[in-house]
This record gives C-alpha cells, structure tokens and sequence, in this order.
C-alpha cells in the first residue's frame, strides 16, 4: 500500500479541532490507508469544533460524526505511525508507550518542522489559518507515501 504504514494515528490536545481536522485531510489523501484521530486530554465524546467545522467546510472537508477519544497506551501501539501538533505531544505520547517514540513525528515535519498552534476559542481567521497549515502539512505527508508506494 505505501511502503510499511498501513495506518496514522493523528493527536493533538482536545481531538476536537486539529487532529480531527488532519485526520479527515489525510483520509481524504490516502485511500486505503487507515486515519484515526485522538487527544492527549480528550474532551471524549464531544463533536468537533463548530469553528474548525465551518472552516474545514470551507475547504470542501467534513468533521461531521467525529467524537472525541482519548489516547490510550493500546492506540500508541496499534498505529504504524503517530503524528502530533506540537513538542509537547510527542513527550504525551512517549509517556503512554515509549516503545512508540520512534514513530512519532509532528504533522508539520516536512514544513521545517512546523508546531501546528491550537486554535480553540482563537476566532474563525485563526481556526482557517490552521486549517491551511494542515492542509500543507498533509500534502507534504501525502508527497511522502507516495514515494515509498
């Protein structure tokens, strides 16, 4: 499929905006490829963002039926690879399962190493800002599996 990753596991903070959002960008990139998204401190069961919603429609995505999950040490390991917006959620998840730390990048990797900021209760302009970056940075990503097809 590509390479040796079947599947990505997609964190950030709440799961309620970024993840979400990357993970929905990623899907829509890599048919066939499993893209799951979770929280280091998860607002579990609760919808996505209503801000990162309209923002991601407005760039013909849908954050529609997305709850909210909780990173647990399981998820650490059945994930080929885990991508995380910023430092801090790669320390998160390296606490959970260490043995996970050699497969944990950020999201912004490939855009010089971009922390992807949180856009919770920052506005609508700040919430499409991030969504763009994520839109990049999952391009970048995208560029990358395609190689190792």
């Amino acid at each position: 499929m590509y390479g040796r990753y079947t599947s990505i596991l997609v964190v950030c903070t709440g799961n309620i905006c970024r993840s979400p959002a990357g993970e929905r960008i990623l899907r829509s990139r890599l048919p066939g490829m499993r893209v799951d998204s979770a929280g280091i401190s998860a607002l579990t069961g609760e919808p996505a963002d209503p801000v990162m919603r309209q923002s991601a429609s407005e760039q013909g995505f849908s954050l529609e039926g997305h709850l909210a999950r909780q990173l647990t040490p399981a998820m650490c390991r059945e994930y080929d690879l885990i991508l995380t917006m910023d430092k801090h959620h790669i320390e998160a998840v390296t606490q959970l399962a260490m043995e996970a730390r050699g497969k944990t990048f950020l999201f912004g990797y490939w855009l010089q190493q971009l922390e992807i900021s949180d856009p919770y209760r920052r506005g609508a302009e700040i919430s499409d800002i991030i969504f763009k970056q994520l839109i990049s940075a999952a391009e970048e990503w995208v560029k990358v599996f395609q190689q190792v097809k």
